[in-house]
Formats: C-alpha cells, sequence, structure tokens
C-alpha cells in the first residue's frame, strides 16, 4: 500500500524557473548558514558557555531557531507545500521527547513546521548518523546546536548516548529531542527484511513502518523521564509523491506534508526497560495502522489542529536574517582583513572543535 501510495504522478513538474528559484533558495540558505554560525552562533556556543551552559543554550537556540525557521517558510509560503496537522492540541512544552516515523531522508525538516508553530524550533535537537558530522559548515552547525551522533550499532552507541543525554538534563534548557526508532528511513527493501525479521521472532509484521529499534529509546526515556514535559507521538505521510530533498528544494513534491500528534504523558509510559520497549512496538502498531488509513484515505483522523503560519512573522525573520547576512558577507570580502582573518580562525577552530567533539566547560559559575 505504502509503495502504491508513493508512485503517484509528481505533484509539479520541474520547469527552468524552480530549478533556479531551488538552487538560489539553496545558496541563500547555505550562505545563511555559515554566517550565523561564524558570526552569531560561535560566542554563545564558545564564549558564554565558559560561564553558563544553560544561556549558552538559550543563544544558540535563538540564532539556529531564525535559521530553521527560513525552511518552513520556504516550504509552505514559496513552495506552497501544504502543511496539516491532526490528532492532539499540541502544547507549547518547554522539554518534550519526539518519536516519528523515518519515511524519507526529509521528515526531520518537516518536524521544524510543528516546532515553529509551538515556538520552539530553536530547541530540536535530534539523534543522528555521525557521518553526517562530516559535513562542511552543517557538521559545524550539527556540534554547536549539541546533536548527538550515533553509529547505529548499539554496543558502540550506548556509553557516548548516554554521556550526552546526561548533559540534556537540566529542565531550564530547552529541549525537543527527536527520534527516530526506526533507525533509517523506510524503503520497500527495507520493508521486506523487516517483515522477515518479525516473522522470524514472533514480533508484529508492519507494512508501513520498520520495526523499531528499542534501547535507544528506552535510554532517552530513562535518562530524561524527571525533566520532560511530555512524550509527542508524530506520524508523518505525504501526498502524493514521498519527496527526496531535492525534490523539497525544487517545490515539485510533495503537495501535501500531514502530521498525526499523540501527547503522550511521560507518567502514562512503563519505567521498565521490557514494557517501555513494549510500549514502544504497540505505537509503531498504532502507526502502521493509521498509515494504512492515510493510504485509504488521504487524511489522518482529527484535522487542523493547528492554524496556518503568519506569512508577516515569517517574512520578517526572512527579512532578518538576511539582512544580517548580507552586512556580514561584505564586511567579510570588502572589508578589513581582520574580518578575513576572524572568519578563518573561527572556521579552523569549529573544524577542530567538531573532529574531536570538544566543547569547553564553565571556568567560572554565574
Amino acid at each position: 500500500m505504502a509503495d502504491d501510495f508513493g508512485k503517484q504522478p509528481r505533484h509539479r513538474n520541474l520547469t527552468p524557473l524552480r530549478m533556479v528559484r531551488g538552487i538560489f533558495c539553496l545558496i541563500m540558505l547555505v550562505l545563511s548558514a555559515f554566517i550565523l554560525l561564524v558570526f552569531f552562533g560561535f560566542w554563545p556556543a564558545i564564549g558564554m558557555r565558559t560561564i553558563n551552559v544553560h544561556y549558552s543554550r538559550v543563544g544558540i537556540s535563538f540564532v539556529f531557531g531564525c535559521w530553521l525557521a527560513l525552511w518552513p517558510f520556504w516550504f509552505e509560503k514559496i513552495n506552497k507545500t501544504k502543511v496539516v496537522i491532526s490528532g492532539d492540541s499540541v502544547p507549547s512544552a518547554k522539554r518534550v521527547l519526539v518519536i516519528a516515523n523515518h519515511r524519507t531522508e526529509v521528515d526531520w525538516m518537516y518536524l521544524w513546521d510543528l516546532a515553529l508553530r509551538k515556538g520552539c524550533v530553536g530547541s530540536l535537537r535530534y539523534i543522528l548518523k555521525s557521518s553526517l558530522m562530516r559535513l562542511p559548515v552543517f557538521g559545524w552547525v550539527f556540534h554547536v546546536m549539541e546533536f548527538i551522533p550515533v553509529e547505529r550499532k548499539w554496543d558502540a552507541d550506548a556509553l557516548k548516548l548516554r554521556q550526552m543525554l546526561g548533559t540534556y538534563q537540566d529542565p531550564q534548557d530547552p529541549l525537543w529531542l527527536v527520534v527516530f526508532p526506526e533507525g533509517t528511513d523506510f524503503t520497500e527493501q527495507k520493508c521486506i527484511r523487516s517483515k522477515k525479521y518479525a516473522s522470524e521472532n514472533g514480533l508484529p509484521i508492519l507494512k508501513n513502518v520498520l520495526l523499531p529499534k528499542t534501547k535507544g529509546f528506552c535510554a532517552c526515556l530513562e535518562e530524561l523521564r524527571g525533566t520532560l514535559d511530555a512524550v509527542y507521538d508524530i506520524t508523518i505521510g505525504y501526498k502524493h509523491h514521498c519527496p527526496s530533498f531535492l525534490d523539497n528544494a525544487f517545490g515539485v513534491d510533495p503537495a501535501e506534508v500531514h502530521m498525526h500528534v499523540r501527547c503522550i504523558s511521560v507518567a502514562d509510559i512503563p519505567e521498565s526497560e521490557n514494557e517501555a520497549a513494549s510500549w514502544l512496538m504497540d505505537t509503531f502498531c498504532d502507526k502502521d495502522e493509521l498509515l494504512s488509513d492515510f493510504h485509504s484515505q488521504g487524511h489522518f483522523p482529527r484535522e487542523g489542529i493547528e492554524s496556518e503560519l503568519s506569512t508577516a512573522k515569517c517574512l520578517a525573520n526572512f527579512i532578518f536574517v538576511m539582512t544580517l547576512t548580507a552586512i556580514c558577507t561584505y564586511l567579510t570580502l570588502f572589508s578589513s582583513i581582520w574580518f578575513k582573518i576572524y572568519v578563518s580562525s573561527v572556521c579552523a577552530f569549529l573544524a577542530t572543535a567538531t573532529y574531536f567533539n570538544f566543547r569547553p566547560s564553565p571556568i567560572v559559575s554565574l
């Protein structure tokens, strides 16, 4: 069913105008990410962190929240992708564990649309594969934002994951920690292997999602349980074609992104690891049924719980970020040599810090 649904014709044709617009937007987004990181993200991430980790994280959330907000503006206002949020009414909780299905390589981007509506887009943190940390510029951003890199092998990841989660335990720090328990994006070949494993081990056979890997979820819950406001269970579906990153960039797909949200009290999730793992498995069985209904009906139940993004606010943020980008780019290229020295020095520091996974510790207490 999922495969048939994903083989629908593309929503829009890739015209020369769409291609040029998409390339221009990508260039501006990469440039603005670099400028905000070097000129504005570096100081709360490094300088402020030597004084107070909490204020450092608040500053980083503000800076990169401004940049992340550009993407929903691009998706919804420029590319005209319709975002439909359904399910429970979502409170603006400060500290949340988010679990979601992983249908394609861009699911994580559309979570920005929900978080922006709740005023928490800068609080998003991801558990992601470690190879992404080697990306230039974006790997540095992931490091500064304290994303958690994993090898997707529990023996190699367990200690590092728990150590990083241990640094997230301050209840004052803004945090939307996103976990994709499937561990990889959904494909038909992966689904066949997942079904085979389920059949051989007496587990539920799922058609629209992969079997979840429970250990990472249980570790997150165990380490953060006492500081979380809620767990958000999000099921993502696309109409009518499952998008790639370039589909998003050029605005050819998807026509609609649907997110069904369940807001779950942490107290409703069992504390023991085995029971929590069973709870997660049951949750993914429910996701599988939800997606089957979505593919046949074209929508999730209880739609329309969130309003559209404010065009005025999105445009104001866009102008703000692009103005800073233009000024700092001009100063770097055409002003004093000291700007070039500063940019080069920050880049060298960030590349080294990311490679060695270094973050300064507070040397004074504020």
